[in-house]
């Protein structure tokens, strides 16, 4: 009997945070998804968490924030980070973590409209995945994906019903593979990895119980927790994670890679719990335990024809910094807008290799930091003079000689109070997750040399108008006097030109380029369009004339800056045209550039 073959524009899988996002945006941007996950449903294990300002400007984008931030732990909630014996124990020190600390909290608030928020995966993927089915895609549970063939047309996808046993086919215009660490899809089309698989061995173990007594006076998300035994696959610390305050945690532990993988049974997990509580008399109840391996590894080429990967499939990293699911939707946001352009013919399809150009440096980038911050832990126990998980008296003996009141205990202070600063890397890296810079053939340079960053790129955001950055937030006044953050008028799967009350110029050249080229494309006169400057704070955000402007590719980064107004409307409307035809790759008769794409079935 031959397989069924159904028929779509894009097939995603993988259900994970890039997979659903994905599925969620090409709905909303009219694009014909089937989403195919070979679970049967979304996460069962809290696994990824934290959700930066970018991924929330993404969902505040799809009008989903209020939803996030119902499901979400606060802020204001996340931000004691604590090093100590045990929850019971001493404690060691504390970093306040994702902005919350009086120092920063200001720059997260002026760098976004919106928060930081503790949002488990078992929170955000229902949220993606439900809204891109009302949103038209269609989900399959219980589909496994099997293998794939490519041609010049499309990508021929054979999947596994895991219900009824049976295999059938999808014919799709592209695929996107999202399917995980272990991509099947990545290994199958050949992506290219550098770096290292297997680092370390660690497991988690989900449990409830109620730790409000150890740690609702110092609410946070993560509590590292020194204790012997914890220098075995680790990083010297175990680890307690609030999933949801203070009844439902993630404990993260090490174990030898060099080994069989434990066995671990409930009576082991609840043992480790304990330990690391310090209190033998909470009540635990396990939910689950599972392993997992650090790796350091990402590819350096995110597609091959017409089949991309996204999120973990691509960069595969310990959780240090939270940026995983941040960086799997993020990337899903570059890469969507562009395939429903290329699909309705608005583009060449040369657009898309401009993903694994913008998309892949920001994978290394955040493959490195979070090892980086993995490793970091080291000048703690330095400067307390142990070893990572030495035996609980040298523990005692470390603590005890940092307490000393004299000269060498006041050095030692010093050195661990510089040790746990140095960990601002990753629980405060604000220009890790907003200065990200893309460039590629749709972001048009425009002569201003190299950035000069101002403070440590890491630590610190700095926003800019210049091309191949994110629109800054800035704050503005609408018609009937509500405040907007520049973000909310960009966005929505389509162009927006961004110009001052004085940029009259530009009125004619998109009325004429919408016309022409029938291309989403907005403008908004800041100043007229209803919108006014109430703060000043466009007038000191644009790095522009007041008569320039801005152009505004769907994901919110900038394509193209022009410094004043051209002369005339035509002027204006030939520098637009031009300019939307570089980005999207159109030759100057308006046709699509198109890139080679495999010449046969066998790739």
């Amino acid at each position: 009997m031959s397989e069924t073959v159904y028929d779509t524009d894009v097939l995603v899988v993988g259900s994970g945070p890039a997979g659903s996002a994905a599925a969620l945006l090409l709905a909303e941007y009219g694009i014909r998804a089937t989403l195919v996950s070979k679970y049967g449903w979304v996460a069962n294990t809290p696994r990824a968490h934290i959700t930066n300002q970018r991924t929330l400007e993404v969902l505040r984008d799809l009008d989903l924030e209020a939803d996030a931030l119902a499901a979400g732990t606060p802020q204001q909630m996340m931000g004691d980070t604590v090093l100590c014996t045990s929850l019971a124990g001493e404690e060691i020190g504390r970093i306040r973590s994702w902005g919350t600390g009086e120092d920063l909290l200001t720059e997260y608030a002026a760098a976004s409209p919106c928060p930081m928020i503790d949002l488990p995966q078992t929170y955000l993927e229902p949220i993606l995945v439900t809204n891109a089915a009302k949103r038209g895609a269609k989900v399959r549970f219980d589909t496994e994906f099997i293998e794939l063939t490519q041609d010049t047309n499309g990508v021929t996808a054979h999947l596994r019903d895991r219900l009824r046993k049976d295999r059938f086919a999808v014919r799709a215009r592209y695929l996107i593979g999202a399917d995980g660490a272990r991509s099947r899809v990545a290994e199958q089309i050949g992506l290219p990895f550098s770096g290292m698989e297997g680092k370390a061995g660690s497991m988690n173990i989900v449990f409830k119980a109620d730790l409000g007594a150890y740690v609702a006076h110092r609410p946070s998300v993560l509590y590292w927790v020194m204790r012997p035994g914890a220098e075995t696959g680790g990083i010297g610390m175990g680890l307690i994670r609030m999933v949801r305050p203070w009844n439902e945690w993630l404990l993260t532990w090490g174990y030898d890679i060099e080994r069989q993988p434990p066995q671990l049974d409930e009576a082991d997990a609840r043992r480790i719990v304990h330990d690391l509580i310090g209190d033998e008399s909470i009540d635990v109840e396990i939910t689950s335990t599972s392993l997992w391996t650090v790796n350091h590894s990402y590819a350096t080429t995110y597609s091959a024809g017409r089949v991309f990967c996204a999120g973990d499939a691509v960069h595969r990293h310990p959780p240090s910094n939270g940026l995983g699911s941040n960086t799997s939707v993020q990337d899903t946001y570059n890469l969507c807008w562009k395939l429903a352009m290329v699909l309705r013919g608005h583009a060449g399809t040369a657009l898309l290799d401009t993903y694994s150009a913008e998309r892949a440096p920001v994978g290394r980038q955040i493959v490195d930091r979070a090892n980086l911050s993995r490793d970091q832990f080291g000048p703690i126990f330095q400067a307390l003079g142990i070893s990572g998980g030495s035996d609980q008296d040298g523990i005692t003996r470390a603590l005890e000689a940092c307490r000393a009141e004299d000269a060498i205990g006041a050095i030692r202070r010093r050195e661990l109070e510089a040790a746990i600063s140095l960990k601002n890397y990753e629980f405060n890296a604000h220009g890790v997750e907003m200065n990200q810079r893309y460039a590629s053939s749709s972001v048009l340079d425009d002569d201003c040399g190299p950035e000069v960053f101002s403070r440590d790129a890491e630590l610190y955001h700095q926003p800019t108008t210049r091309p191949g950055a994110k629109l800054p937030h800035f704050w503005l006044v609408d018609a009937d006097g509500r405040r907007i953050s520049s973000l909310d008028l960009v966005g929505r799967g389509r162009f927006t030109l961004l110009t001052g009350a004085s940029g009259t110029v530009w009125e004619a050249a998109v009325r004429k380029c919408v016309e022409d080229i029938q291309l989403p494309l907005a403008l908004v006169r800041i100043g007229s369009s209803g919108v006014r400057d109430a703060y000043g704070e466009w007038h000191r955000a644009r790095e522009t004339e007041e008569s320039g402007c801005l152009l505004i590719r769907p994901d919110g980064y900038v394509a193209w800056r022009k410094p004043s107004a051209p002369p005339s409307d035509s002027n204006a409307y030939e520098q637009l045209r031009a300019a939307l035809f570089a980005v999207l790759h159109r030759s100057d008769d308006g046709n699509p550039r198109n890139s080679a794409l495999p010449p046969t079935s066998e790739r």
